[in-house]
């Protein structure tokens, strides 16, 4: 159990610094979710069960959906479709154009 605990938190801590290392917002707030949802385990562990309902419910669940429909407002999340569509489309006038894709 000792060494569930030591994982746990090992992984908390890489959650912390990858969200605040991250470029991406939408990846930051995933990353932030699993930290949460990390965080509740380790509550459960520490057996505070009312603890780990909360962080449950505000860390993993409204906090996230804010982040969510804030990335949504500003754009943030259909900017980042539209360059993913971008490349792929260069890749695909690559491949048309018999380049390291084509066969």
């Amino acid at each position: 159990m000792l060494t569930f605990k030591a994982i746990l938190l090992l992984f908390l801590v890489v959650c912390a610094v990858a969200t605040s290392l991250s470029k991406n917002l939408l990846t930051s707030v995933v990353i932030y979710m699993s930290y949460s949802l990390v965080m509740c385990i380790l509550w459960i562990l520490l057996e505070s069960p009312d603890l780990a309902i909360t962080e449950a419910a505000v860390g993993a669940g409204v906090t996230t959906l804010l982040f969510f429909i804030t990335l949504k407002k500003i754009h943030a999340m259909k900017d980042m479709q539209i360059k993913k569509k971008g490349e792929r489309g260069q890749e695909e006038k690559g491949l048309e154009k018999g380049g390291e894709g084509a066969q």
